[in-house]
């Protein structure tokens, strides 16, 4: 019986065409698509995100399959459906660190128990890593956003319909209206 070989960045960048994949336990975890309001709400905080990025700077505003490249005993990289990043661009290459600021936008495969714990468990990844805050956007069950932060991972901050989310201290002075995702 052979040892199964462990996948590598390298394999990370052969995924095919327009593939999303993260490097965790040493295989690729390949990701479906999404559909078309998580797909929406992702662009929408992309979109806002690089606003503020023109306006503002202090980073880079990234949307959705960008590959962030971390070195954590269980898992080498990131793919968050937006997200805000202070390290330097590498040309084509993965970024290297986890971004300041990730968004994951839940899709239809993303409730129950066995996805809460995934998402638990890559949002424990994210902080482990470096990432200071971390968006858990639901748009198609409860409409809400759940903004947890590294100094607080148990303990969200809840926004609904209605009010203005936050990322701080990751993206100093961005917010981003609640009903601007959900509309």
């Amino acid at each position: 019986m052979s040892a199964k070989t462990e996948a590598t960045i390298d394999d990370l960048y052969r995924v095919p065409e327009n593939g999303k994949a993260e490097l965790v336990n040493g295989e690729l975890v390949l990701m479906s698509p999404t559909g078309g309001v998580p797909g929406r709400a992702a662009g929408r905080i992309y979109r806002s995100l690089d606003d503020y990025e023109r306006l503002v700077g202090g980073g880079y505003a990234f949307p959705d399959n960008v590959g962030f490249i971390v070195k954590l005993p269980n898992r080498r990289s990131f793919s968050p459906d937006a997200a805000f990043y202070k390290g330097e661009l590498r040309g084509g290459l993965f970024l290297e660190g986890a971004p300041a600021f990730a968004v994951e936008v839940r899709s239809t495969d993303d409730y129950g128990p066995k996805a809460e714990a995934h998402m638990a468990q890559k949002r424990v990844d994210n902080f482990a890593a470096g990432t200071l805050v971390v968006w858990d956007v639901d748009v198609l069950r409860e409409k809400l956003v759940r903004v947890y932060r590294a100094g607080d991972t148990e303990n969200p901050t809840v926004y609904r319909s209605g009010e203005t989310a936050e990322a701080e201290p990751a993206v100093p002075g961005w917010t981003m209206a609640l009903d601007e995702i959900f509309n």
